[in-house]
């Protein structure tokens, strides 16, 4: 783009400072994300040229960040991610067990900063000690003259416990944080930016076993989820507000017994105390073979316990003689 202060093709500045306040229209048409990777990079400028007859022109510049939104709210990214593959271990006929893995991811699309949950089950049928992992990759790509060239790192990772022979281990929503990166760019014909989730599993002396689901790292964050959790925190709030209307401020005593059970039924309920058992006659059977039945006595009434006893026994010394 070209810009002039006045819309003429030239003005003669006197000596002195001037400042010129513009501004750009960016085209309609969608911009890449500003990039800048292993082999390339996509970069915008505003660049300011100043003109002077019989002397070389002098130029400035600075770098416009520009960013092309995706939004992860789309249908496409909000679908769940499954896959699941198995790996014999061992070599030709000596072979240990099989290694089972199946991953799942609750939607495609995320955002920096967010957690992805990750639901995995590895069973280990082999005689090996495993470990799970997972990790973030970013692929990019570069396009060029007919030839392509790839780069790809690791920007995150977590691992689990040590599974061992004839175990298995689940990952109830084992959270891995997306850290800041650049966001995916798919729609440039020279640079491709993608992501990757990749749960796979260690296997000492075998190749290991990866489960590899895309990611697309968006822009816009994910408003379908926060709004399910605090509808549900609102609901637990409203669920428990009823506890502050049922408890008394002053709680009640519990009334006395006779005014709950009869004498009647009270001796009918109580059973007559067995007689005396001849231990030397249980010496002979099993231990814990007899349990003699008894029952507590309910506690007496409020109107036998004088809260302000006036007659106390005296307690009268006792001495031993050794």
């Amino acid at each position: 783009m070209y810009f002039c202060p006045t819309g003429e093709e030239s003005l003669i500045l006197l000596d002195g400072r001037h400042e010129f306040p513009f501004s750009f229209q960016l085209p309609q048409e969608p911009l890449v994300t500003s990039f800048t990777g292993k082999y390339g990079s996509i970069q915008y400028y505003v660049k300011a040229i100043l003109e002077r007859p019989a002397a070389p022109d002098q130029s400035v510049q600075t770098e416009l960040q520009v960013v092309s939104h995706i939004d992860v709210n789309s249908p496409a990214l909000l679908t769940p991610v499954l896959r699941s593959q198995e790996k014999m271990v061992g070599c030709w006929f000596f072979t240990s067990g099989p290694v089972s893995l199946s991953a799942k991811i609750e939607r495609k699309g995320y955002c920096n900063g967010e957690a992805i949950p990750i639901y995995a089950e590895i069973e280990n049928c082999s005689s090996r000690l495993i470990v799970p992992k997972a990790a973030i990759f970013q692929t990019q790509t570069y396009l060029a003259s007919g030839k392509t060239k790839t780069f790809r790192q690791m920007v995150a990772n977590v691992r689990g416990n040590h599974i061992a022979s004839g175990s298995t281990d689940t990952w109830n929503g084992k959270t891995l944080k997306i850290p800041p990166v650049s966001p995916s760019i798919l729609d440039c014909c020279i640079i491709r930016v993608e992501y990757s989730l990749a749960v796979y599993i260690h296997i000492p002396g075998a190749k290991k076993l990866m489960i590899e689901m895309p990611l697309v790292i968006g822009t816009i964050p994910c408003i379908g989820f926060s709004s399910r959790n605090s509808s549900v925190t609102s609901q637990f709030s409203m669920d428990m507000s009823w506890l502050a209307l049922t408890m008394p401020e002053h709680p009640e005593a519990p009334p006395n017994y006779a005014d709950v059970v009869s004498e009647e039924e009270f001796s009918r309920h109580v059973p007559a105390y067995p007689p005396p058992i001849d231990c030397e006659e249980q010496l002979c059977c099993p231990v814990f073979a007899y349990i003699q039945e008894f029952r507590f006595q309910p506690p007496p009434l409020y109107s036998e316990i004088d809260p302000h006893p006036t007659d106390v026994e005296e307690i009268q010394p006792v001495s031993f003689l050794l």
